[in-house]
């Protein structure tokens, strides 16, 4: 549905927030806040007319970044709390929202297997993993941290601001972590953390979290899983066995997932869960001011983060009441039709002669290259194409590129002369579900493009 289909609602929001105003004696708005309309109209057509510059992220003919618009329901949520504008600092400043994010805190613990978690929303991905590092830093201060070379660079920047120690553990060819160099860093390091991402955002893969709990059961060390992009997979993870890692995540410390990717919600909501809430104990603070209205928890009491949007919390309580998170119902079926574009998309492009799968998709990434006999040749016509596409007014498909070391290209397609250091491919996220019933129509815009390109290097 589009959001027209939900303006009604909206009013019926900005009614409620009226009524519940009209509880208190009328005032009158200061004139220093009053604006001319005839000029705020010239203005507001200015402004509309330049957010018309962005590329379609609603349309499934975008499958470039991980981009696409929060679901009305999610608008409507936060628009309407937005009104009002809590706080989910201190429970006086937003004891309506501070609840509504403790019940979406209680759910995604639920669906991770945490039996009493302990976390809160933050503004995205980069301070809800900063927050998990920082943790691991309190309980572990003089150890170092582990991650892939194909983790977020978020988490070296983090550690780097914290002056953590780090050791980047090597990937194989298919984007996971590899254990084997990990045991030989945590025989002769001193790791305290290891962090597993469940969703790359390179190529959505998924590094062996089962046997990374395996080894921390040998060496003691600490799980934070970054599952910021596909942490909404693990509704499908008890009846799909692709998906089964996720389910290693009960046995984990802290998980960090981005409702503004996968979950539907408008930028920025991020979320840091921790298994043990006895965590809080890092977050330990004097404030003089607050936490006076309740003796239940203040969000701010366990958070780095002081202001947060309570309107953000309002959208995602609104969203998962609406869409729960199941398997046969609400998130569910919108995984599945992510996962089937996916799915469909590699296999056309398995049976393609113009194009090759660079990697079976593990989420809903797919990464593809057209074919060629070097990756310099690849790299080439991959940037011809993408221009082609991005600018085309009468086919227009929107891409992404990704820069992959040659060496790795190599492991996984040795027929190719290597002939760069780096190989540039395609990505495309595919993360709405009309993405399913747009393949076709997304492959003819590519084969479109490919022989456009072709058609150019032969005119020269």
């Amino acid at each position: 549905m589009s959001i027209t289909e939900y303006e009604s609602f909206l009013l019926d929001g900005i009614k409620a927030v009226q009524d519940w105003q009209a509880h208190w004696p009328a005032f009158s708005e200061d004139e220093t806040t009053q604006i001319d309309f005839q000029q705020f109209k010239a203005i507001f057509k200015t402004f509309t007319k330049r957010l018309q510059e962005n590329y379609p992220y609603f349309h499934p003919l975008y499958a470039g970044q991980m981009l696409k618009p929060p679901h009305p329901v999610a608008v409507l949520g936060y628009l309407t709390a937005m009104l009002i504008n809590p706080n989910n600092h201190a429970l006086d400043s937003s004891e309506a929202t501070s609840k509504m994010e403790k019940e979406c805190i209680e759910a995604f613990g639920k669906l991770f297997g945490f039996q009493t978690p302990l976390g809160h929303l933050t503004g995205g991905g980069t301070t809800a993993n900063l927050e998990a590092l920082w943790v691991a830093k309190q309980l572990h201060p003089q150890q170092k941290i582990a991650f892939s070379d194909q983790a977020h660079y978020t988490h070296q920047r983090m550690c780097d601001l914290m002056g953590i120690e780090t050791v980047k553990i090597a990937s194989t060819p298919d984007g996971t972590m590899d254990l084997s160099n990990l045991e030989v860093h945590l025989q002769a390091d001193n790791i305290g953390t290891v962090v597993a991402t469940l969703g790359t955002t390179a190529l959505g893969a998924l590094d062996p979290l089962n046997d990374l709990v395996a080894l921390k059961n040998q060496y003691g060390f600490r799980i934070h899983v970054d599952t910021a992009y596909g942490g909404f997979y693990s509704v499908l993870a008890k009846t799909d066995t692709a998906f089964s890692q996720y389910q290693a995540i009960a046995h984990c410390d802290s998980v960090v997932l981005d409702p503004h990717k996968q979950g539907l919600q408008p930028y920025g909501c991020g979320c840091v869960i921790f298994s043990d809430p006895g965590v809080g104990k890092c977050y330990k603070h004097d404030s003089p001011y607050t936490y006076f209205t309740s003796s239940e928890l203040h969000l701010g009491e366990i958070s780095l983060e002081c202001s947060r949007s309570g309107a953000a919390a309002a959208a995602l309580w609104l969203t998962l009441q609406c869409f729960p998170l199941e398997v046969n119902h609400g998130f569910g079926p919108i995984l599945q039709k992510t996962r089937q574009a996916a799915l469909t998309f590699a296999q056309h492009l398995q049976e393609s002669p113009t194009f090759a799968l660079f990697l079976p998709p593990q989420l809903d990434i797919v990464t593809y290259f057209p074919q060629a006999a070097s990756t310099q040749a690849i790299s080439d016509e991959a940037e011809r194409i993408f221009k082609s596409a991005m600018a085309s007014q009468n086919h227009p498909l929107y891409l992404a590129l990704l820069k992959v070391n040659a060496e790795k290209f190599k492991a996984l397609h040795p027929q190719i002369e290597v002939n760069s250091a780096e190989v540039n491919i395609f990505r495309s996220c595919l993360l709405k579900p009309e993405h399913a019933a747009a393949v076709p129509q997304i492959l003819a815009s590519l084969h479109h493009h490919a022989a456009q390109s072709v058609s150019l290097a032969g005119s020269h």
